[in-house]
This record gives C-alpha cells, sequence and structure tokens, in this order.
C-alpha cells in the first residue's frame, strides 16, 4: 500500500473557518463605522464643552494639585486655616505694581474700586508684566487658587512698567493717590535704592510719600528685597522706613528663604542712620516666599496658574492678613475711633510679640525678623480677654500676649514637594 501527503490548499479548508472569514470580513467596515461614528461625538462634545464654557464664563481646569497643596502648607504655616470667618470685607487695600489682567478665571468676579495708570495713562486695568496679577492674586483671587482676604475693596495703581521697573516719581504718585482714594493698606511689592535721610527727613520722594501715608494711619506693607545671597547690607526702600512693614521671605519648610534680604538695624554714619529699635527692627516679619502659588496674567505664560519665589509674594502676603485684622478690629482703621499712627504703632507691637519665632531664638533676627507672620497669633492678642490697657487712645480695646513655644513651631513645620513641571516661575 502506497501512501502520499496531501497539502491542504485554501479552497479545501474546513467548511467553518470559511465561514468565520466571511462573517469577520463583513463586520470590519461595521466596526469601523461604530469607532468612527464614536470619535466624531467625542470631538463634537469637546467643541461643544468648550463653547458652552465660554457662553457661560466657565473655565474648565485649574491649578495644579500640587500648587493647590503648597497654598494649603502656606495657609497652615502662617495660620490663616484657624481664620475662616474673616475675608476682608469692609477694608480698602491699594496694590501698587504692574497692573491687574481682571479676565483671568481667578479674577473675573473682582471689581475695583479704583484704578490708577501713571505709566501709560489707560483708564481701563491691564497688566502687560504679570507681577501685578500675582500680586493681587494672594489677596483676592477666588476659584482656583484663594485669596487670603477675599473681600477686600481693591484698588490698584499701576506704576511698574512692562520692564518691570518704575520710578520713584511714578511710585510715589500712585501711593498719594492710594492715601487720596481712602486706602487702609498700601501693599508695596517692590523695592530699590533709599534717599539720604535722618531723624525723619529724607530726600527719597517715594519715602516721603510713604510717611505721609503712615502720619494719616494707612498701614504700608512693603518688601525686605531679594538680594539675600548677596546683599548689600540692608533691606529695600520703602521697606527700611521706620514704620512700614518690612517683610522678608519664608519657605514651607518654616527656613528664612536663601533670597530674603536682611536688615541692619545698626548706627550708621554713612548714609546716616541712628540704631532702629524694636518694634520696628528690619524686616519685621517673614512670610511665604519660596515656590508661592500665584496668578499668570495671560502673553507672559502659557497656563493661568504657576509660582513664584521672592519677598514680593512674602509682601502681597502680609497685606492681605493686616486686612483681616482690620476687618476684626474695624476701630483700627484710618477712620476707626482708634485709627491713625497708634494704631499702626499697636500692631507692628503685636506682630513683634507674636511671630513665629526660629527654633532657639529669643529676640528680633536680622534675617528672620520678628518671626513668620501667624495671622491666628496676631488677631487673638488683640482679642479682649485682658485688662492691660496699652494706650489711652485704645481704651476700650483689651489686649493680650501669646506666648509662642518652640513646640507650636515645629507642629506647623512642612515638608517640601516636587515642583509642578506645567507651570512656569513668574517674575520675582
Amino acid at each position: 500500500m502506497e501512501y502520499e501527503l496531501v497539502s491542504q490548499t485554501p479552497s479545501e479548508q474546513p467548511i467553518e473557518i470559511v465561514e468565520e472569514e466571511k462573517m469577520f470580513e463583513g463586520a470590519l467596515p461595521w466596526v469601523i463605522g461604530v469607532v468612527s461614528s464614536l470619535f466624531s461625538l467625542f470631538v463634537v462634545a469637546i467643541i461643544l464643552l468648550w463653547v458652552w464654557s465660554n457662553a457661560h464664563d466657565i473655565i474648565i481646569g485649574g491649578p495644579s494639585p500640587t500648587l493647590t497643596g503648597w497654598q494649603e502648607s502656606y495657609y497652615d504655616l502662617t495660620g490663616f486655616d484657624e481664620i475662616d470667618h474673616l475675608d476682608g470685607s469692609g477694608v480698602v487695600v491699594c496694590v501698587v505694581d504692574s497692573g491687574i489682567e481682571l479676565s483671568h478665571p481667578d479674577l473675573r468676579h473682582q471689581t475695583l474700586r479704583g484704578w490708577l495708570d501713571v505709566v501709560n495713562g489707560q483708564s481701563e486695568p491691564y497688566d502687560d508684566e504679570g507681577h501685578g496679577t500675582a500680586m493681587a492674586g494672594i489677596i483676592v483671587a477666588k476659584d482656583g487658587l484663594r485669596g487670603n482676604a477675599r473681600g477686600v475693596d481693591l484698588l490698584v495703581a499701576k506704576a511698574i512698567g512692562s520692564n518691570g521697573q518704575g520710578t520713584d516719581e511714578g511710585i510715589a504718585e500712585a501711593v498719594d493717590w492710594c492715601v487720596s482714594s481712602q486706602a487702609d493698606i498700601i501693599s508695596l511689592s517692590l523695592g530699590g535704592e533709599g534717599g539720604i535721610g535722618f531723624l525723619g527727613i529724607t530726600t527719597d520722594q517715594l519715602e516721603n510719600s510713604v510717611q505721609d501715608a503712615l502720619d494719616q494711619g494707612v498701614f504700608v506693607v512693603a518688601a525686605a528685597g531679594n538680594d539675600g545671597q548677596d546683599d548689600d547690607g540692608d533691606v529695600s526702600s520703602p521697606g527700611s522706613v521706620e514704620n512700614v512693614i518690612c517683610v522678608g521671605g519664608v519657605t514651607r519648610l518654616g527656613n528664612v528663604w536663601s533670597g530674603s534680604s536682611r536688615g541692619d538695624n545698626n548706627l550708621q554714619l554713612w548714609p546716616p542712620q541712628l540704631p532702629r529699635s524694636d518694634p520696628n527692627k528690619k524686616p519685621e516679619v517673614l512670610a511665604p516666599g519660596a515656590e508661592v502659588p500665584v496668578l499668570m496674567a495671560a502673553g507672559v505664560g502659557d497656563t493661568w496658574w504657576g509660582w513664584a519665589s521672592g519677598t514680593s509674594a512674602a509682601t502681597a502676603w502680609v497685606s492681605g492678613g493686616i486686612a483681616l485684622v482690620l476687618q476684626e478690629y474695624p476701630e483700627l482703621q484710618r477712620e476707626g475711633d482708634s485709627g491713625g499712627v497708634s494704631a499702626i504703632d499697636l500692631v507692628k507691637e503685636k506682630i513683634s510679640e507674636n511671630s513665629q519665632m526660629d527654633d532657639g531664638q529669643t529676640e528680633h533676627d536680622e534675617r528672620f525678623g520678628y518671626g513668620i507672620f501667624r495671622i491666628d497669633l496676631l488677631i487673638n492678642s488683640l482679642g479682649n480677654n485682658s485688662t492691660i490697657n496699652y494706650s489711652d487712645s485704645f481704651e476700650g480695646i483689651e489686649i493680650i500676649h501669646l506666648d509662642i513655644t518652640i513646640d507650636a513651631q515645629a507642629e506647623r513645620r512642612k515638608t517640601a514637594n516636587v515642583p509642578p513641571v506645567s507651570s512656569r516661575k513668574a517674575a520675582e
């Protein structure tokens, strides 16, 4: 018997296999059609969602979880998470900077109390540099990031140009406008060389305007400066003016930010300066100054939210905090029953006594100031739980002093996080 190998040709495959192949070939166009239809519906849905969000003025997305986490860390470090019943309502804050972009999704709720442009004379608010939007956002941002005093009446004076610089004359004009516009607080996230001054007399026009504001009971908050790694020996002007609250920067770990300027509080012959004394030694206090979540102006970056390092951010943070103090104690506002220079003196005294000093610190430090700004301790220190009478002008206001222990300081330290790769660093 002979055997031979028989090869099976496609036409000779089992009937079942042939039928399955035909079914697949028939179903393939149907599958492609369904997938194509679903993809088309997805594209149409995105377009409709975009049209709907624009029609209803809604922004899809927001700051990264890293940024919001950093903000919460700073809220915890400075005690703002303990003061949730205050938003700065009834307090007028004037931000002197590069302007403000009200089209930002976190600022679209904002209506300005007043606007001044000493750079280009434009009548409508704008920001061609971005710094002012970032600083104003620290105070009044809403929805994405949250400002620490969202209820304030906001004045904005543009005195910084698109190059990030301004003149003494222009900034002085802006400060004068803030005063005439009934500001309770002027926030100056800027600084430069001071004039030659002695015994309250100075050749610097901006310092003179700042002193006039202080004399009328307006709180002035200004940046210490960012030259800490190559320090010129003192804080920037006008933070150097005696009754100004001069602010340095702190990290989320509770350490002084490396770029924060130190203060020279000693006697010096040139330029002439008498020794500074408590509670006006410089800087007075530290506030968030490293990788601080901020708003980004359109045209400055490719995102609405980012972060910035510098004492500018720290200044805005404290300005918002002082607004909460003045809301809680309206008698300390410039038009209040106890307003004026004595109100500034009182608040500065309480800042020097109720800020969170560094571990082992017992007195003012040329870089750490009187400590980290703690809004909860500051407000509580002005409370009604003591019979101590600070001065005749504050009759009826009872004051307490809350001691800050090293244990309490350690509890508020936060661990560092990884920088957000999708965010762009704003100008310092």
